[in-house]
Parts: structure tokens; C-alpha cells; sequence
């Protein structure tokens, strides 16, 4: 069966970029830059982009495309012969699925806020305390919310069932494409508001003071941490698109359009957040070491309440999270799909029936664990919290640092291998060849770094 592509370049960006782009950018990415030293953390965090996430993206886009296949069957077409690397399919399909078992969860979210917000619901609520009140009866609503999760997941099956070009490219431009004009919509908005200029200068004048208050080992590791996690590298949900790709163009630069996309939309997250935080709740509250997505629905949803057309604000803010989690939702779930079409003979709409079945299964322990199963832990971890902490610490930084060590070394495809396949194309930078040296040794030890930054306060 011939391989599907895209049909055009801008739906591969867009795609690829809605992969990146999640909630935590939306969220996570201002409340940390506003408390590390606003633009001064933005440089770091920029500098470990182009450090750690530019290499890593340009690495995984590169499998996927030599090989024409998903992480399921990318590292068997490869590697050389007598060489395990393919083993490395377990820990990708793995992520896939365990991504999306609280992902899903965390979306609908979304989607009960939008429609809390559109009907007006919400509105005579005021005030963080009382508002984290409507949250946790909201997640304490097993019903409500496995209706929710269902939903998710049933609709961006529906989309993937439609095949590569007619669902998930058609759809995903459309929506990225009201994502960026939601966003820059509100961000004009935002600035109009009355301390507008104050919440600007804190969250984007570089404050050194703030860096050293904090402690400079605190900022790189945040900025080490957001940067390599927002990215979403590491378990072939970036891969896939590569394989969906042509050769025309050198994939250094469309590494890079992906990276500037999604630092574009977490920039301007906290254009729209800080505005309203200084105007509407006397500035910044949340604290950058533990902020989380409850974020959203309290100190956020206290400042929809309280500004006038606050309504109409609220709604499209959270149409606005709903295309930034489906976006991602589409591109994992087509991931799984692709991983089904590699090995086994069924059809798209069947592997869709199949998977809305197993993923609503797979994502009631998440659900659960939000309300009946609340005391259930594992290592002190209820079932949401855990399946975060496994991709996000573990998944995420083991499988980058085996997709560079499979790139860079000769017992892997080979350094030689990869920059021919990164290099193809008339059209792009080229990957330098005197970075093999950073490329072979020094990256994988910042992987190495970030992967036990990550883990160590899971035991601690």
C-alpha cells in the first residue's frame, strides 16, 4: 500500500507544530518567565532551544522520513543488521498511549469550561477560592467528565479515520489556523486593558534580580526542562510527520519553523495572561514551581468573571485551549493509527473502532483518580499524575537521547547516514557538519542531565 503525504508544505508545519504546541505552553511557559526574569528567562529558554530542541526535532524528523515509517517500524528499516535498536518501538508506543491517557482527560477540561463560559454559567462565581470550588466539583463529576474524555476521544478518532490528507491535514490547518487568530484576537485585547503596560513590563523586561532570586541553577534548569518538554521529542509523535514528507527540503529549516511556531504561541500566552493578571487580579499569583493546569480555571476564570464582557472573553479563551489540546490529541492519535497501519492489515475506520474502545478504557484510570479512586496511589502518584510523570520525565528524555545515539554512532544508522537523509533538498540550511562533535557527545549528556533532573524528584 502507497505510502499517504501531505499536500502541502504549510499542512506539514501545521501539523507538526500543533503536535509541540500543548497546554502547558499555554499556561506553564508565562507563569515561569514572569517569575524567573521575564525576558532575561526567555533568552535561556531560547538558548536551549536552539541547544537541546532544534537538534533533537531535526534528529527525529530525519528517522522518520529515511524510513517512511512510524517509531513502530522507523528503527527495524534502519538499523543494521543484528542491531536492537527496534526495541526501541516498545518505549515509543508506549509513551503514545500513556500520553494520551490523561491527556484526554485534561482536554475535556476544556470543553466543559468552554460550554460553562458560553452559557453563562460560570459567570456568578468570583474569586480564586471560590472558583476552585467549581473545579473540583467539576473533576470530582466522574460522569460528567468520562462523558467528556469520551467525546475527545471519539471526535479526533473520527478526524484520523478520515485519512492523513482529508482529516487530519484539512482539519488541523483549519484549526491552527483559528488558533493563531483566537489568540492574536485576544492578545490585542489584552493589551487595551487598563494595567496592560504594567503587566507587560514584568513579564517581558529582563530582570536579572529576579534570575539571582530564584538562583541561576533554578532558572537554567527550567528553561533546560520547558524547552526540551514542550517540544513533545522523543517518542516518534514527531517522526511520524517526517515520513509524511518529500525531499525537496533540507529538514534543519523545517525543524526550525516548528520550534519558532510553538515558542511564537507560548510567547504570547503570557501576552494574553499577564494584561488581565495585573489589570484584574493585582498581577501574578501562581507560583512557578508548582503552577498546574487548575491554573486556568481558577486565578484565570476569577479574571474573566471579573472584567466586563468577561463572558465573551471566557468562551473564546477556552476555544482557544480546546484547538491547542485537540491539536495535539489529532496528531498522537494519528501517530497510534499509523503505528496500527504498519503492523497489522486493518483499515483506518477500523483501527479508529478499535482504538475509541481501547483508549476510553485506558483512560478511565486517570478520570477516576480524579474522584472515586482518589486515594489510590502508585509511588505516591494518583493515575494522572503518574502517567504525566512517566512521559514527561522518563519517556520523553530516554527516547530523545536513543534517537541521537542511534544518529551520531557507528553501532547505530550513523552519523554519515543521518546528514545525507537531514541534508536532501534543494531548499533549507543545511545541518552543519562540524557539529558532529556537540551532536555525538555533548548533547547526549544534556539529555542525560534533563533526564535526571527529571527523575530525582520523583524519588525525592
Amino acid at each position: 500500500m502507497e505510502r499517504e503525504k501531505f499536500g502541502s508544505r504549510l499542512g506539514f508545519i501545521l501539523i507538526s507544530a500543533g503536535c509541540a504546541i500543548g497546554l502547558g505552553n499555554v499556561y506553564r511557559f508565562p507563569i515561569i518567565t514572569g517569575a524567573y526574569g521575564g525576558a532575561a528567562f526567555v533568552l535561556v529558554y531560547i538558548a536551549f532551544l536552539i541547544l537541546l530542541g532544534l537538534p533533537v526535532m531535526t534528529v527525529e524528523l530525519t528517522v522518520g522520513r529515511a524510513s517512511q515509517r512510524s517509531i513502530a517500524t522507523s528503527f527495524d528499516v534502519l538499523e543494521k543488521k543484528g542491531q536492537k535498536w527496534h526495541f526501541m518501538k516498545y518505549l515509543g508506543i508506549a509513551g503514545n498511549y500513556l500520553l494520551m491517557m490523561f491527556y484526554t482527560c485534561i482536554s475535556s477540561w476544556m470543553i466543559i469550561y468552554f460550554v460553562k463560559y458560553l452559557s453563562g454559567s460560570i459567570l456568578e462565581y468570583h474569586g480564586s477560592e471560590e472558583l476552585g470550588g467549581v473545579f473540583v466539583d467539576m473533576i470530582s463529576n466522574t460522569g460528567l467528565l468520562t462523558a467528556a474524555t469520551f467525546a475527545v476521544i471519539l471526535i479526533c478518532f473520527a478526524i484520523c479515520a478520515l485519512g492523513l490528507q482529508n482529516g487530519v491535514e484539512k482539519i488541523t490547518k483549519v484549526m491552527m489556523a483559528l488558533l493563531l487568530f483566537l489568540m492574536i484576537g485576544l492578545a490585542v485585547y489584552s493589551c487595551t486593558l487598563p494595567n496592560a503596560a504594567e503587566g507587560l513590563k514584568f513579564y517581558l523586561i529582563p530582570s536579572f534580580e529576579k534570575m539571582k532570586e530564584s538562583g541561576i541553577w533554578t532558572v537554567i534548569s527550567a528553561a533546560m526542562g520547558q524547552s526540551f518538554f514542550t517540544l513533545s521529542i522523543g517518542m516518534g509523535s514527531i517522526a511520524i510527520f517526517g515520513s509524511y514528507i518529500g525531499r525537496e527540503r533540507r529538514l534543519l529549516g523545517e525543524a526550525a519553523t516548528i520550534v519558532s511556531l510553538d515558542t511564537f504561541i507560548a510567547i504570547m500566552s503570557g501576552i494574553i495572561i499577564f494584561p488581565a493578571c495585573f489589570t484584574y487580579n493585582g498581577g501574578q499569583t501562581a507560583d512557578a514551581g508548582s503552577v498546574g493546569a487548575s491554573f486556568l480555571f481558577t486565578t484565570l476564570s476569577s479574571i474573566f468573571n471579573a472584567m466586563p464582557g468577561g463572558r465573551i472573553i471566557g468562551s473564546l479563551f477556552f476555544l482557544f485551549m480546546i484547538f491547542a489540546a485537540f491539536s495535539t490529541v489529532i496528531a498522537v492519535f494519528e501517530n497510534i493509527m499509523s503505528f496500527w497501519l504498519e503492523l497489522t492489515k486493518l483499515k483506518r475506520r477500523t483501527i479508529a473502532l478499535i482504538n475509541i474502545a481501547l483508549m476510553l478504557v485506558l483512560s478511565l484510570p486517570a478520570v477516576f483518580s480524579l474522584s472515586i479512586w482518589e486515594n489510590v496511589t502508585v509511588f505516591g502518584y494518583g493515575f494522572l499524575d503518574l502517567e504525566d510523570k512517566l512521559v514527561s520525565n522518563l519517556i520523553l528524555p530516554v527516547g530523545s537521547l536513543f534517537y541521537v545515539l542511534f544518529c551520531t554512532r557507528r553501532y547505530g544508522w550513523g552519523w554519515d547516514s543521518f546528514l545525507a537523509e537531514a541534508n536532501t533538498g534543494e531548499q533549507g540550511p543545511k545541518f552543519p557538519k562540524w557539529i558532529r562533535p556537540y551532536m555525538t557527545y555533548v548533547l547526549p549528556l544534556i539529555i542525560i542531565v534533563v533526564l535526571l533532573i527529571s527523575v530525582i524528584p520523583l524519588f525525592v
